[in-house]
């Protein structure tokens, strides 16, 4: 039970899984293939680098598909467990159902598809008020923008931050990911031994090593249940 003050800080990693029950895909779950191109081609510098245009379209196509999803109960059990706890939801979606759902700390590891940036600099960042992002379209120092995303191949620049959450956790939560991307993956081991880990995945991670370790091995929606009725 959550004490009643001060709150007890719950931290929460979540990946694919939870989004994907909201129906946006991942190149995991489809052989590693959008419309016949690798990840590579268009989640990377060499990518974007050879055909922005694709890229481009890629993300856009991203965008409108986020826009018509809904966020689900595993999102919304999250948000409401604000009421008992201080939560900071870790994420390596891009997608931004947590904070449509009522979460209200929320850090992107992966970046932030509804936010360009400059290729000149990337301090300027811009919300986008459109779901297109085009060839022609500039910062205010008239670079191309990207998105706001972090590919493979380049430095993860909130992982620091996420390490600081991690540490301080008096409860963990890993909703939707079964651990295989790094370094999210990695967090884990920084969160106390003493804190409780609860493990939401149908493929529930090797994680034996892990004292106080609670494995759910369920989608999001109905492990998070079970986990909000635990905690609440």
């Amino acid at each position: 039970m959550p004490s009643s003050s001060p709150k007890q800080k719950l931290v929460a990693l979540t990946g694919a899984g939870i989004s994907a029950e909201s129906g946006l895909g991942t190149f995991r779950g489809a052989g590693g293939l959008w419309e016949g191109h690798s990840v590579m081609d268009v989640a990377s510098p060499e990518g974007w680098r050879k055909n922005p245009t694709l890229v481009l379209e890629f993300y856009n196509q991203r965008r409108r598909a986020a826009r018509q999803a809904q966020p689900n109960e595993g999102h919304k059990l999250l948000a409401a467990l604000e009421q008992f706890y201080d939560v900071v939801v870790i994420t390596q979606n891009v997608d931004d159902l947590h904070e449509r759902a009522g979460s209200t700390h929320v850090l992107h590891l992966h970046g932030e598809l509804f936010k360009s940036r400059s290729t000149a600099d990337e301090t300027l960042v811009y919300a986008m008020d459109s779901d297109e992002l085009n060839l022609g379209d500039c910062c205010e120092r008239g670079a191309q923008l990207r998105p706001h995303i972090v590919w493979f191949g380049e430095m993860v620049p909130m992982m620091d931050a996420a390490i600081r959450e991690a540490v301080t956790a008096d409860i963990f939560l890993v909703v939707g990911t079964s651990l295989q991307v790094y370094p999210a993956a990695g967090l884990v081991d920084y969160v106390d031994a003493a804190a409780p880990v609860y493990v939401i995945d149908p493929e529930t991670p090797y994680l034996s090593y892990r004292p106080n370790l609670h494995p759910i091995p369920e989608k999001a929606s109905t492990g998070m249940r079970k986990v909000y009725d635990l905690l609440t």
